[in-house]
């Protein structure tokens, strides 16, 4: 199922929101790190493209105008390649082991109370991220420590 760039793009968008970046995930998931990584990209690497555009241009002049703005379209495009891993790790399926302990969350935050939609029988890491954001937003200290 190829999806278009722009789709990607935006799944990736919205996992990056959606993926809850706690301490307990770290060692288990790698979407932690690259969602703080990309966080921090999108806040830095703007400013560095431009501040590279402008140091080069003010330092050695106009004839090495065209590497300033190649190194700040590739500064430019690391926020972009963060985002587009997230696209495409939101929309693979679990690994057999992980789905099973998806369904066990699902069922023990049913117990719990907690209004969920159904558990797929094959889901998605983004159903993973929604799961577990919503078991860290409602749920207490005891549950997530228990099952993280």
């Amino acid at each position: 199922m190829a999806q278009t760039f722009s789709a990607l793009f935006k799944d990736g968008q919205e996992y990056l929101h959606i993926w809850p970046v706690k301490k307990e995930l770290y060692t288990l998931f790698p979407e932690c790190r690259i969602v703080s990584a990309t966080k921090l990209s999108i806040k830095t690497m703007p400013p560095l493209a431009v501040l590279t555009i402008a140091t080069s241009f003010s330092v050695l002049g106009m004839e090495h105008l065209p590497q300033a703005i190649a190194m700040a379209a590739f500064f430019l495009t690391i926020p972009a390649q963060g985002v587009l891993w997230l696209g495409y790790r939101a929309n693979q399926f679990l690994p057999p082991s992980t789905n099973t302990w998806y369904q066990n969350i699902h069922h023990k935050m049913q117990l719990q109370g907690c209004a969920l939609q159904g558990a797929k029988a094959r889901p998605k890491y983004k159903e993973l991220a929604t799961l577990l954001k919503t078991a860290f937003d409602e749920l207490d200290k005891v549950f997530t420590k228990q099952w993280f």
